[in-house]
Protein backbone atom coordinates (compact mmCIF):
# COMPACT_ATOMS: atom_id res chain seq x y z
CA UNK A 1 0.00 0.00 0.00
CA UNK A 2 2.76 2.45 1.02
CA UNK A 3 4.72 1.50 -2.10
CA UNK A 4 1.70 2.40 -4.27
CA UNK A 5 1.30 5.75 -2.48
CA UNK A 6 4.97 6.60 -3.13
CA UNK A 7 4.62 5.48 -6.73
CA UNK A 8 1.61 7.67 -7.49
CA UNK A 9 3.04 10.58 -5.50
CA UNK A 10 6.19 10.34 -7.59
CA UNK A 11 4.20 10.21 -10.81
CA UNK A 12 2.15 13.24 -9.76
CA UNK A 13 5.28 15.19 -8.81
CA UNK A 14 6.98 14.35 -12.10
CA UNK A 15 3.86 15.41 -13.97
CA UNK A 16 3.78 18.77 -12.18
CA UNK A 17 7.49 19.33 -12.82
CA UNK A 18 7.04 18.40 -16.47
CA UNK A 19 4.18 20.86 -16.86
CA UNK A 20 6.22 23.59 -15.18
CA UNK A 21 9.14 22.81 -17.46
CA UNK A 22 6.94 22.98 -20.54
CA UNK A 23 5.38 26.22 -19.32
CA UNK A 24 8.79 27.80 -18.77
CA UNK A 25 10.02 26.62 -22.17
CA UNK A 26 7.00 28.27 -23.83
CA UNK A 27 7.55 31.51 -21.91
CA UNK A 28 11.29 31.61 -22.62
CA UNK A 29 10.79 30.85 -26.32
CA UNK A 30 8.21 33.62 -26.60
CA UNK A 31 10.27 36.25 -24.76
CA UNK A 32 13.48 35.39 -26.62
CA UNK A 33 11.69 35.73 -29.95
CA UNK A 34 10.08 39.04 -28.99
CA UNK A 35 13.43 40.44 -27.84
CA UNK A 36 15.02 39.59 -31.19
CA UNK A 37 12.20 41.13 -33.23
CA UNK A 38 13.10 44.10 -35.41
CA UNK A 39 10.86 47.15 -35.67
CA UNK A 40 10.87 50.05 -38.09
CA UNK A 41 9.14 53.37 -37.51
CA UNK A 42 9.32 56.58 -39.48
CA UNK A 43 12.22 58.67 -38.27
CA UNK A 44 11.20 61.75 -36.32
CA UNK A 45 13.31 64.65 -35.25
CA UNK A 46 12.87 67.56 -32.91
CA UNK A 47 14.32 71.03 -32.93
CA UNK A 48 16.85 70.97 -30.13
CA UNK A 49 17.94 74.24 -28.56
CA UNK A 50 20.53 74.61 -25.83
CA UNK A 51 19.47 77.85 -24.22
CA UNK A 52 19.68 78.03 -20.44
CA UNK A 53 15.91 77.71 -19.90
CA UNK A 54 15.68 74.56 -22.03
CA UNK A 55 18.68 72.95 -20.34
CA UNK A 56 17.30 73.80 -16.90
CA UNK A 57 13.96 72.25 -17.83
CA UNK A 58 15.71 69.17 -19.20
CA UNK A 59 17.80 68.77 -16.04
CA UNK A 60 14.66 69.02 -13.90
CA UNK A 61 12.79 66.47 -16.01
CA UNK A 62 15.70 64.02 -15.93
CA UNK A 63 15.58 64.26 -12.13
CA UNK A 64 11.81 63.87 -11.69
CA UNK A 65 11.21 61.28 -14.43
CA UNK A 66 13.50 58.74 -12.79
CA UNK A 67 16.21 58.79 -15.48
CA UNK A 68 18.93 59.08 -12.84
CA UNK A 69 17.41 56.35 -10.70
CA UNK A 70 18.21 53.86 -13.46
CA UNK A 71 21.05 55.45 -15.43
CA UNK A 72 22.90 56.95 -12.46
CA UNK A 73 23.42 60.50 -11.26
CA UNK A 74 25.89 61.17 -14.09
CA UNK A 75 23.84 59.12 -16.62
CA UNK A 76 26.77 56.76 -17.18
CA UNK A 77 24.55 53.76 -16.45
CA UNK A 78 24.47 51.19 -13.69
CA UNK A 79 23.31 47.65 -13.01
CA UNK A 80 19.78 47.92 -11.65
CA UNK A 81 19.31 44.24 -10.84
CA UNK A 82 21.85 41.42 -10.63
CA UNK A 83 20.08 38.34 -9.38
CA UNK A 84 20.38 34.78 -10.60
CA UNK A 85 16.64 34.19 -10.80
CA UNK A 86 15.61 37.58 -12.17
CA UNK A 87 18.77 38.11 -14.19
CA UNK A 88 21.16 40.97 -14.81
CA UNK A 89 19.54 44.23 -15.94
CA UNK A 90 21.96 47.09 -16.65
CA UNK A 91 20.77 50.58 -17.62
CA UNK A 92 22.75 52.04 -20.52
CA UNK A 93 25.51 54.61 -20.39
CA UNK A 94 23.83 57.65 -21.97
CA UNK A 95 27.02 59.72 -22.24
CA UNK A 96 29.49 59.78 -25.13
CA UNK A 97 32.19 58.07 -23.10
CA UNK A 98 33.58 54.57 -23.67
CA UNK A 99 30.71 52.12 -23.34
CA UNK A 100 28.20 54.90 -24.00
CA UNK A 101 26.37 56.20 -27.05
CA UNK A 102 28.18 56.07 -30.40
CA UNK A 103 29.32 59.25 -32.12
CA UNK A 104 26.63 58.87 -34.78
CA UNK A 105 23.78 58.65 -32.25
CA UNK A 106 21.45 61.35 -33.52
CA UNK A 107 18.53 63.33 -32.18
CA UNK A 108 16.25 61.09 -34.25
CA UNK A 109 17.73 58.05 -32.43
CA UNK A 110 16.93 59.67 -29.10
CA UNK A 111 13.35 60.30 -30.23
CA UNK A 112 13.01 56.72 -31.48
CA UNK A 113 14.08 55.36 -28.09
CA UNK A 114 11.84 57.67 -26.07
CA UNK A 115 8.85 57.50 -28.42
CA UNK A 116 8.94 53.89 -29.60
CA UNK A 117 11.07 51.89 -27.18
CA UNK A 118 13.61 50.58 -29.70
CA UNK A 119 17.33 51.08 -30.14
CA UNK A 120 19.23 52.41 -33.13
CA UNK A 121 19.11 48.99 -34.83
CA UNK A 122 15.35 48.53 -34.37
CA UNK A 123 15.57 46.04 -31.52
CA UNK A 124 13.35 46.49 -28.43
CA UNK A 125 14.81 48.31 -25.44
CA UNK A 126 14.45 46.06 -22.40
CA UNK A 127 12.98 47.44 -19.17
CA UNK A 128 13.04 50.98 -20.54
CA UNK A 129 9.78 52.80 -19.67
CA UNK A 130 9.20 54.18 -23.16
CA UNK A 131 5.48 53.57 -22.68
CA UNK A 132 5.75 56.53 -20.28
CA UNK A 133 8.25 58.75 -22.12
CA UNK A 134 6.27 58.39 -25.36
CA UNK A 135 3.60 60.55 -23.70
CA UNK A 136 5.97 63.46 -23.09
CA UNK A 137 5.20 66.69 -24.90
CA UNK A 138 7.49 67.54 -27.81
CA UNK A 139 8.77 70.50 -25.80
CA UNK A 140 9.69 68.34 -22.78
CA UNK A 141 11.19 65.55 -24.88
CA UNK A 142 13.37 68.10 -26.66
CA UNK A 143 14.46 69.53 -23.30
CA UNK A 144 15.46 66.10 -21.98
CA UNK A 145 17.43 65.34 -25.14
CA UNK A 146 19.11 68.74 -25.08
CA UNK A 147 20.26 68.23 -21.48
CA UNK A 148 21.42 64.65 -22.04
CA UNK A 149 23.46 65.73 -25.05
CA UNK A 150 25.39 68.18 -22.86
CA UNK A 151 26.32 65.88 -19.96
CA UNK A 152 30.05 65.14 -19.64
CA UNK A 153 31.36 61.93 -21.20
CA UNK A 154 32.01 59.13 -18.74
CA UNK A 155 33.88 55.93 -19.58
CA UNK A 156 31.74 53.12 -18.19
CA UNK A 157 31.33 49.81 -19.96
CA UNK A 158 28.45 47.66 -18.76
CA UNK A 159 27.74 43.96 -19.24
CA UNK A 160 24.98 42.80 -21.55
CA UNK A 161 21.45 42.20 -20.35
CA UNK A 162 20.91 38.62 -19.23
CA UNK A 163 17.32 37.77 -18.34
CA UNK A 164 16.78 35.06 -15.77
CA UNK A 165 13.86 32.62 -15.60
CA UNK A 166 11.78 34.80 -13.26
CA UNK A 167 12.06 37.84 -15.55
CA UNK A 168 11.12 35.76 -18.60
CA UNK A 169 8.09 34.21 -16.94
CA UNK A 170 6.91 37.53 -15.45
CA UNK A 171 7.45 39.23 -18.78
CA UNK A 172 5.48 36.52 -20.55
CA UNK A 173 2.64 36.92 -18.04
CA UNK A 174 2.81 40.71 -18.44
CA UNK A 175 3.73 41.14 -14.78
CA UNK A 176 6.98 42.96 -15.60
CA UNK A 177 7.24 45.72 -18.25
CA UNK A 178 10.12 44.21 -20.19
CA UNK A 179 9.16 45.40 -23.68
CA UNK A 180 7.64 48.86 -23.81
CA UNK A 181 7.54 48.73 -27.60
CA UNK A 182 4.60 46.34 -27.30
CA UNK A 183 2.63 48.70 -25.04
CA UNK A 184 2.86 51.89 -27.11
CA UNK A 185 0.35 53.37 -29.52
CA UNK A 186 2.97 54.17 -32.15
CA UNK A 187 0.52 56.12 -34.32
CA UNK A 188 -0.26 58.61 -31.54
CA UNK A 189 1.17 62.04 -32.29
CA UNK A 190 3.09 64.05 -29.73
CA UNK A 191 1.43 67.09 -28.25
CA UNK A 192 3.49 70.24 -28.76
CA UNK A 193 3.44 71.42 -25.15
CA UNK A 194 1.45 70.96 -21.97
CA UNK A 195 -0.37 73.21 -19.53
CA UNK A 196 2.07 74.04 -16.73
CA UNK A 197 -0.48 75.87 -14.56
CA UNK A 198 -0.94 74.31 -11.13
CA UNK A 199 -3.90 71.95 -11.04
CA UNK A 200 -5.29 68.55 -11.97
CA UNK A 201 -4.48 68.94 -15.69
CA UNK A 202 -0.77 69.29 -15.01
CA UNK A 203 -1.09 66.56 -12.35
CA UNK A 204 -2.49 64.11 -14.89
CA UNK A 205 0.49 64.74 -17.16
CA UNK A 206 2.99 64.33 -14.33
CA UNK A 207 1.24 61.18 -13.08
CA UNK A 208 2.37 59.33 -16.20
CA UNK A 209 5.57 58.65 -14.27
CA UNK A 210 3.52 57.06 -11.45
CA UNK A 211 1.56 54.72 -13.73
CA UNK A 212 4.43 52.28 -14.24
CA UNK A 213 4.14 51.10 -10.64
CA UNK A 214 0.68 52.25 -9.53
CA UNK A 215 -0.99 51.00 -12.77
CA UNK A 216 -2.75 53.11 -15.36
CA UNK A 217 -5.79 53.54 -13.11
CA UNK A 218 -3.53 54.45 -10.15
CA UNK A 219 -5.30 51.84 -8.02
CA UNK A 220 -2.10 49.94 -7.28
CA UNK A 221 -2.21 46.20 -6.78
CA UNK A 222 0.07 43.21 -6.49
CA UNK A 223 3.85 43.58 -5.97
CA UNK A 224 5.79 44.39 -9.13
CA UNK A 225 8.28 41.61 -8.45
CA UNK A 226 8.79 38.82 -5.91
CA UNK A 227 9.88 40.21 -2.55
CA UNK A 228 8.49 43.70 -3.15
CA UNK A 229 5.56 45.15 -1.18
CA UNK A 230 2.06 45.59 -2.66
CA UNK A 231 1.59 48.82 -4.62
CA UNK A 232 -0.63 51.40 -2.86
CA UNK A 233 -3.89 52.77 -4.26
CA UNK A 234 -3.46 56.52 -4.93
CA UNK A 235 -7.14 57.20 -5.59
CA UNK A 236 -9.80 58.40 -3.16
CA UNK A 237 -10.66 54.77 -2.39
CA UNK A 238 -7.16 54.10 -1.08
CA UNK A 239 -5.36 55.19 2.07
CA UNK A 240 -3.29 57.79 0.20
CA UNK A 241 -6.47 59.41 -1.07
CA UNK A 242 -7.44 60.22 2.51
CA UNK A 243 -4.29 62.24 3.20
CA UNK A 244 -4.38 66.03 3.23
CA UNK A 245 -2.38 67.91 0.60
CA UNK A 246 0.20 68.82 3.23
CA UNK A 247 0.58 65.16 4.26
CA UNK A 248 0.86 64.08 0.63
CA UNK A 249 3.56 66.64 -0.17
CA UNK A 250 5.50 65.92 3.03
CA UNK A 251 5.47 62.18 2.29
CA UNK A 252 6.78 62.68 -1.24
CA UNK A 253 9.45 65.03 0.10
CA UNK A 254 10.67 62.93 3.05
CA UNK A 255 9.51 59.37 2.39
CA UNK A 256 7.78 59.34 5.77
CA UNK A 257 4.03 58.62 5.75
CA UNK A 258 1.55 60.37 8.06
CA UNK A 259 1.58 57.25 10.25
CA UNK A 260 5.35 57.62 10.76
CA UNK A 261 6.44 54.78 8.46
CA UNK A 262 9.71 55.51 6.65
CA UNK A 263 9.45 54.15 3.12
CA UNK A 264 12.35 52.35 1.47
CA UNK A 265 13.50 54.49 -1.46
CA UNK A 266 14.06 51.30 -3.48
CA UNK A 267 10.35 50.52 -3.21
CA UNK A 268 9.01 54.07 -3.52
CA UNK A 269 11.41 56.56 -5.18
CA UNK A 270 10.71 59.42 -2.77
CA UNK A 271 14.22 60.79 -3.29
CA UNK A 272 13.11 61.42 -6.86
CA UNK A 273 9.73 62.90 -5.96
CA UNK A 274 11.47 65.13 -3.40
CA UNK A 275 12.87 67.03 -6.38
CA UNK A 276 9.41 68.00 -7.69
CA UNK A 277 8.46 71.65 -7.38
CA UNK A 278 5.73 72.49 -4.85
CA UNK A 279 3.25 73.29 -7.61
CA UNK A 280 3.98 69.94 -9.27
CA UNK A 281 3.29 67.99 -6.08
CA UNK A 282 0.14 70.06 -5.51
CA UNK A 283 -0.94 69.26 -9.06
CA UNK A 284 -0.37 65.54 -8.53
CA UNK A 285 -2.47 65.66 -5.38
CA UNK A 286 -5.24 67.55 -7.19
CA UNK A 287 -5.29 64.93 -9.95
CA UNK A 288 -5.37 61.92 -7.62
CA UNK A 289 -8.23 63.56 -5.74
CA UNK A 290 -10.32 63.34 -8.94
CA UNK A 291 -10.06 59.53 -9.10
CA UNK A 292 -12.83 57.67 -7.31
Amino acid sequence: MIRKIFKWTGIALLSVLSLLGIGYAVAAFSINGRIRKNYAFAKESLEITSDSATLARGKHLVAIKGCQDCHGADLSGKIMIDDGAVGRLPASNLTRGKGGLPDNYSTADWVTALRHGIDKTGRPLIFMPSHETTLLSAQDMAAIIAFCQTVPSVDHELPAIDLGPVAKVMGYLDKMPLLSVEKIDHAKAMVAEIDTAEGAVQGKYLAISCSGCHRTDFKGGDPLAPGLPPVPDLSLSGNVGKWTKEQFINTLRTGKTPSGHQMNSDDMPWKMTAQYEDKELSSLYAFFQTIE
